[in-house]
């Protein structure tokens, strides 16, 4: 069975595929600290929560970007899996063209992102990837990686209104029932729910100006559902995309 990790800023996932079907996934906070032998009693025991074991893994292939984390992701894989993670980098035949200025900045995870929309929605098209930063990435109709827009995800924007207002509580991120909040705290979920909504139907709206034509828009990432259900502009909720597209990066890397 094939492990794919995903490391991003706020969570690890870990996904475990059988001929191209996803058995399971799980998710644990990114956390720099974590070391190999932690993160292979945490694995052990999800795996075993599904009947299957560390044993069952026969490949990992990991997309990171937090090196730190990699590096003990790494190690995992070395010292209880027993075997050497394929770990994706933009120096591999990845099958996407990326047309940037400089395509070097692309980030592993948009890329990965962008080869699994692609091959699974029609395009044009734009991956909105609501995490830590919201990504915008857009592929063209042949497929090609064109670029995009980053911005702070809603967690970041929230947090840094309550470090920097003293009188402004910590609020969890939910959707209100009306946009006039009555209270501080219905106000604050207001303005960074219904504040987030409008963030992300602009630059959808400017993406498809500027491009010149409808896209087929596809959410993902931790808090993506929560967003994609309050706005007819995202099409498609898809929660494996990531998982998906380092799956299909194996395959082609190993001839699968």
């Amino acid at each position: 069975m094939l492990l794919a990790i995903d490391a991003g800023n706020t969570n690890v996932v870990f996904a475990v595929a059988d001929g191209g079907r996803i058995a399971g996934t799980w998710r644990i906070s990114t956390d720099t600290r974590r070391t190999a032998d932690e993160y292979a009693v945490w694995l052990h025991q999800v795996l075993s929560l599904s009947g299957l074991s560390p044993r069952d893994v026969s490949d990992v292939i990991l997309g990171s970007v937090v090196p730190a984390v990699s590096f003990n992701l790494t190690w995992l894989c070395r010292k209880h899996l027993g075997c050497e993670p394929k770990v994706v980098t933009k120096d591999l035949d990845l099958g996407i063209e990326i047309r940037l200025d400089n395509p070097a900045e692309a980030g592993v995870d948009r890329i990965v992102n962008a080869i699994a929309a692609g091959s699974s929605y029609p395009t044009p098209l734009i991956v909105v990837d609501i995490g830590t930063g919201t990504t915008f990435d857009v592929i063209d109709a042949e497929g090609h990686y064109i670029g995009g827009a980053i911005a702070p995800g809603p967690h970041p924007s929230l947090e840094a209104l309550h470090s920097i207002a003293a009188q402004l509580p910590k609020v969890q991120i939910e959707r209100p029932r009306q946009v006039i909040g009555r209270g501080t705290v219905a106000a604050m979920q207001s303005g960074i729910f219904w504040g987030y909504v409008s963030l992300i139907e602009g630059l959808i709206q400017r993406i498809q100006a500027e491009f010149g034509a409808e896209m087929t828009v596809i959410a993902t990432g931790g808090l993506g559902i929560t967003f994609a259900e309050a706005t007819p502009m995202i099409h498609h909720y898809d929660r494996d995309l990531t998982i998906r597209g380092l799956m299909a990066i194996y395959d082609r890397i190993t001839g699968r």
